[in-house]
C-alpha cells in the first residue's frame, strides 16, 4: 500500500486484535507529521471553498487527502483511509430526509409526520441523495488507485435513523403509543442496512491474497471482510427495557452479518445499556467516549465499563487526547497494566514525530505481551474461553 510502510504487519496485528489474541504491544494508530513536508500555498489552494467542494467533488476530495499522507507518516497500526461521508446516519437522506450541509457539520431533516400513515420502507435507487453519495464514492475509489482505503460511510442504524427521519420527542411519543409499529419499523431500516452497505462495500473493498478486506470511516478500523461501527445514540434518552425492546435485536441481526464491529457508545446516559450490549456475543470490540469536550478513555473513572466489556470478552478502542504527552503515557501505563495488550487500541490524533516516537518507544518496552490484572482474573473466572475465542463468519 501507498504511503504505508509495515502494512503486512500492521494486517496480522488486527486480525489478532479482533480475535483478543494480538502479541506484542496494544495497537495504535499514531500518524506523525512532516514539517518538512508542508507546503503552505499548497495547503491553502486545497482548502474547502464551500460545502459542495468538501463533500461532493470527489477530484478535490482526493487531492486534499493524497497531500496529507505526503506531510504525514502512518506508523503502528494507523493506516492511510479516507472518509467519503454524507454525514453520520446518511440512510435517512436515503430514504428521504433532507440533508442539509455545513462547513462543520450535517444533519438531516424531519419530515415523517405519523408512521401509522406512512409507506413500508424501501430502497430506492433512484433517490437523490444515494445516488449522488454513490457517484462521488465510486469517483473516489477510482482514484485512490489501491493507493489508500476509502472507508464505509456511517449510515447508521435501528432507532438514530428513525429519529433523523421523525425526530427525537416525536419518536418518544411513539414508544409509548404505537410501540408495535415503531419496532416495525426498526426492522425494516435493519432490513435495509445491508443493501445500502454492500453497495459502497463492493466499491470500497480490496482484495489481497484472496482475500477482502474493508475499514470503516473515522474510527480507523481494518478486517478481513465487513466491518462496521455500530451504535445507538438515541439510547441515551430511553430507558434499559426500552433499548431490549426497541434496539437490542436489531443489533444482534447486524452484527451477525459482519466480520468485525466495533460498538460505539456515547455519553454517560448511554452507559445503563452496557449490559445488554455485551450480552450481544457478535459485537467484538466497545469503544467509549464521554461525550463533547468530556476526559478522554484514559482515565480512571471508566474502568467500570472497561471492566463489563472485557468481563464480555470483548476488545477495547480508547481515544488519548487529554493533556500532555507524558500525561498520557502515565494513565495508559495502568490501563495497559489492567487490561493487558492483547485486546487493546489506542488512537491519538496526529502527533509530531518526536513525540510519535516518544509513544512508541515507550510502548514497546513497558507494553509488549502484558496480560493485564483484571484480564487474568476474568480468565481464570472462564476457564474454558468460550468468549475469547468465538469464531465468526
Amino acid at each position: 500500500m501507498k504511503y504505508k510502510e509495515n502494512w503486512e504487519e500492521t494486517k496480522q496485528k488486527w486480525e489478532k486484535y479482533w480475535k483478543r489474541e494480538n502479541t506484542g504491544r496494544p495497537l495504535m494508530s499514531i500518524i506523525a507529521e512532516k514539517p518538512e513536508a508542508m507546503d503552505a500555498e499548497k495547503a491553502a489552494h486545497l482548502k474547502s471553498v464551500d460545502v459542495e467542494d468538501k463533500y461532493m467533488n470527489p477530484e478535490r476530495i482526493v487531492e486534499r487527502f493524497r497531500y496529507f499522507c505526503e506531510t504525514h507518516d502512518f506508523l503502528a497500526e494507523s493506516f492511510p483511509n479516507l472518509s467519503v461521508d454524507f454525514g453520520p446516519g446518511s440512510m435517512a437522506g436515503y430514504l428521504g430526509s433532507e440533508i442539509v450541509f455545513d462547513m462543520k457539520t450535517v444533519w438531516f431533516r424531519e419530515f415523517v409526520e405519523d408512521w401509522l400513515d406512512y409507506p413500508d420502507l424501501a430502497f430506492d435507487p433512484e433517490n437523490k441523495w444515494f445516488q449522488k453519495h454513490m457517484e462521488v464514492f465510486r469517483r473516489v475509489c477510482e482514484l485512490s488507485g489501491g493507493d489508500f482505503y476509502v472507508g464505509i460511510p456511517d449510515i447508521m442504524e435501528n432507532l438514530d435513523v428513525l429519529v433523523s427521519m421523525r425526530g427525537a420527542q416525536d419518536t418518544i411519543f411513539d414508544m409509548m403509543d404505537e410501540p408495535e409499529e415503531l419496532l416495525r419499523r426498526v426492522n425494516q431500516v435493519q432490513d435495509l442496512y445491508f443493501t445500502y452497505y454492500d453497495a459502497f462495500y463492493d466499491l470500497a473493498k480490496q482484495m489481497e491474497n484472496g482475500k477482502e478486506s474493508s475499514c470503516y470511516t473515522v474510527f480507523q478500523i481494518w478486517g478481513e471482510g465487513k466491518i462496521a461501527k455500530l451504535q445507538c445514540d438515541f439510547s441515551a434518552m430511553i430507558s434499559p427495557d426500552q433499548f431490549r425492546e426497541f434496539v437490542q435485536e436489531a443489533l444482534r441481526g447486524q452484527a451477525k452479518q459482519l466480520n468485525h464491529s466495533l460498538y460505539h457508545l456515547d455519553g454517560p446516559d448511554a452507559i445503563r445499556h452496557l449490559d445488554a450490549i455485551m450480552e450481544i456475543e457478535e459485537i467484538d470490540a466497545l469503544q467509549w467516549t464521554s461525550g463533547d469536550y468530556g476526559p478522554d478513555g484514559t482515565f480512571e473513572e471508566w474502568y467500570p465499563i472497561y471492566d463489563k466489556a472485557v468481563a464480555a470478552g470483548k476488545a477495547l478502542w480508547v481515544k488519548v487526547y487529554s493533556g500532555e504527552t507524558e500525561e498520557w503515557l502515565e494513565r495508559l501505563d495502568k490501563l495497559v497494566a489492567r487490561y493487558g495488550s492483547s485486546a487493546l487500541f489506542l488512537y491519538f490524533g496526529p502527533v509530531s514525530r518526536e513525540n510519535a516516537d516518544k509513544i512508541l518507544a515507550h510502548a514497546e518496552k513497558y507494553w509488549s505481551d502484558v496480560e493485564g490484572s483484571f484480564t487474568r482474573e476474568c480468565r481464570k473466572r472462564d476457564s474454558r474461553r468460550v468468549c475469547w475465542k468465538r469464531e465468526r463468519i
